[in-house]
């Protein structure tokens, strides 16, 4: 439509399938290389998908390999699936074979994945401090509480005094990202080291004087659950570690800005499709990249491209050899 011209919504469906198909080679050395990443990050969201009588409730998957934050020099790239529910058989499978560590919210689905006799292996598990914070900020927003008119004495204290604890922490991290691993785990240990371990203690004590029904004490208590504690803190030993999970959550904007757009998956072939396509489309951005320029010129080339010249045509490829041209 933006080029003026229109075509039915079945042809362009059609169109799809067929790129889909085309450009399959280029998306299984994404996924290869996704999946060869030492440290992953991982997320979902919802996706409606058409059924009998409305739609349901479906979800597509984002594994996200991002090594720039600790100098790590292999490409950002994304891999995306999609799923008719959000039962734990999925990131098993997505996942399977795979082993290190994966950065991500503390969905049970994930579980299986962290078991002792997993084979081939343990993934180690890292929480985000954003989804922390948020619980805290939620109740120490004073803009909010203005803007619903609601008295100061329903701003937490005691939760605006760990969003400031967080922040501090969160200061430091934005100091070293981008430096080498050995270097933030340098500074972490010298520095956030003391500060997390001080929070521990503080929110501990602070828990006590509390019922467990009081807001500050279960968003306490969801940092404090089980073995949460050694996962959020796990990035003080392991500079590849971020301290939060926003890789994820940028790769998946697009999907949430497109359902606007394209309103439902029609079929659980298209939703294949969709995670097909945000897997080659995000990966291109995360590279500086125009996605449908870069499309465009892969599949007028592919034809003529034989299977060992593919890796010449992935997005941080395609940049390079751009470059090559100009000069």
């Amino acid at each position: 439509a933006r080029e003026g011209v229109d075509l039915s919504l079945s042809t362009l469906a059609d169109q799809v399938g067929a790129c889909a198909a085309a450009l399959e080679p280029l998306h299984m050395l994404i996924r290869d290389h996704v999946l060869q990443a030492e440290r992953l990050h991982g997320d979902d969201t919802t996706v409606p998908l058409l059924a009998k009588g409305g739609t349901r409730t479906a979800r597509l998957w984002t594994y996200v390999r991002d090594d720039r934050p600790f100098a790590g020099g292999a490409p950002p790239a994304a891999l995306f699936y999609f799923s008719r529910d959000r039962e734990m058989t999925h990131p098993n499978r997505h996942l399977a074979g795979w082993q290190g560590i994966l950065q991500a919210d503390a969905y049970g689905g994930y579980n299986d994945l962290y078991r002792g006799d997993r084979d081939p292996g343990t993934v180690n598990s890292a929480l985000c401090w954003s989804h922390a914070r948020r619980k805290f900020f939620e109740l120490a927003d004073i803009k909010e509480k203005a803007r619903k008119r609601k008295p100061d004495h329903d701003i937490s204290p005691v939760a605006l005094e760990a969003v400031k604890r967080i922040d501090a922490i969160f200061d430091i991290e934005r100091e070293i990202n981008g430096l080498d691993a050995g270097s933030r785990l340098e500074v972490r240990q010298r520095r956030s080291r003391p500060l997390v371990e001080g929070l521990h203690e503080w929110m501990r004590s602070e828990r006590d004087t509390m019922s467990k029904h009081n807001p500050v004490a279960k968003a306490i208590t969801y940092m404090f659950k089980k073995d949460r504690w050694e996962a959020f803190t796990c990035f003080l030993d392991d500079g590849r570690i971020c301290l939060t999970n926003n890789a994820a959550e940028r790769a998946l904007r697009g999907v949430a800005l497109g359902r606007k757009s394209w309103l439902f998956a029609g079929s659980e072939r298209g939703g294949d499709r969709a995670a097909f396509m945000y897997s080659l489309i995000v990966t291109a951005k995360m590279n500086d990249i125009d996605p449908q320029a870069w499309l465009a010129d892969v599949l007028a080339r592919l034809p003529e491209t034989t299977a060992s010249q593919v890796h010449a045509l992935l997005p941080w490829n395609w940049k390079a050899a751009e470059h090559r041209q100009v000069v």
